[in-house]
């Protein structure tokens, strides 16, 4: 791979979501390598500089999280500009972050998704506790990184819970708990990686298990019979492709007691900390870390 043919490579991240300390982290980490590797990449932070300045680069490396950086929003100022850009393209970036949208799809092509309800001000709690039954999970539909969910697990609490989430986003959606263990998928090109199994030592897989906390257990290989695996990975696909997502990402399911998984929610601009899951996953596959941001830049492309 000549790295010349890149040009000049504005890496994006930090930006204005919650999740720019995350994106701040994982930017710096892939600028790092793509100059390691004689990249000519250069920082840029949407939040500290105007758009209009990236008419000056060739691509675009998105290692921004969240809110207008994940959502679509910078894919489209990408596209009115012409510079091919990591990643998925509007619509898939913007059903990615909508984690009520892409059950809706999921559903819909008969991928098996947590019982669930939205939330309001308005809605009955009791009820809805007793319909999906403890415990269960409260969400905002368009954050990532765990941010604003909440694990109900004693009657009463739901309320309370909606409130919290419904600070970082209107769309509210409640989920029955599957326990029986949470998984992720990386995806890199047309090619599912090898699965990962998340072991949190606190409650659930929230914000500090993820970024802070350094007893978080990753097992890869995940310990599914091979068969199991295989047909896992290409249902991650399914579900990743059924977004119309592209280059690469990650699918995250649960699975219960007795074996089945759920779908839970598509990441189009995956983290890339020292705590991140597709550099693990691309690890295990024998693609190290700078092998893995040459061939995401590679995939950059516009439409």
């Amino acid at each position: 791979m000549d790295v010349r043919n890149f040009g000049k490579v504005a890496v994006l991240f930090g930006g204005n979501s919650a999740e720019r300390e995350v994106s701040l982290n994982s930017g710096a980490r892939v600028l790092a390598a793509l100059q390691r590797q004689g990249v000519d990449a250069h920082p840029f932070d949407p939040a500290e500089r105007s758009l209009d300045a990236l008419a000056a680069f060739d691509r675009a490396f998105i290692a921004l999280h969240g809110r207008h950086g994940e959502d679509g929003s910078i894919q489209g100022a990408l596209e009115l500009m012409g510079i091919p850009y990591t990643g998925s393209g509007v619509l898939a970036s913007a059903l990615g972050m909508d984690k009520w949208r892409s059950k809706l799809l999921w559903q819909a092509v008969g991928l098996p998704v947590p019982d669930y309800a939205l939330l309001t001000a308005d809605s009955d709690f009791s009820d809805i506790e007793e319909a999906l039954g403890l415990p269960l999970f409260v969400k905002p539909a368009c954050e990532g990184s765990s941010i604003g969910i909440s694990m109900v697990t004693r009657a009463g609490e739901l309320a309370a819970a909606h409130a919290e989430a419904a600070r970082h986003d209107p769309v509210v959606i409640a989920e029955r708990g599957i326990l029986g263990g949470e998984y992720t998928v990386a995806i890199l090109g047309d090619e599912a990686l090898p699965i990962i199994k998340i072991e949190p030592a606190t409650a659930f897989y929230d914000y500090e298990a993820k970024y802070l906390r350094d007893d978080t257990a990753y097992r890869c290989p995940c310990g599914l019979p091979e068969a199991r695996e295989r047909e896992l990975r290409q249902q991650a696909l399914m579900a990743f492709r059924t977004l119309g997502g592209r280059g690469w990402g990650r699918i995250d399911f649960l699975m219960d007691e007795a074996g089945r998984a759920y779908f839970l929610e598509a990441n189009t601009s995956p983290g890339m900390t020292d705590h991140s899951l597709v550099p693990m996953a691309a690890r295990v596959a024998g693609i190290s870390y700078d092998e893995l941001v040459l061939r995401v830049l590679a995939l950059a492309s516009l439409g």
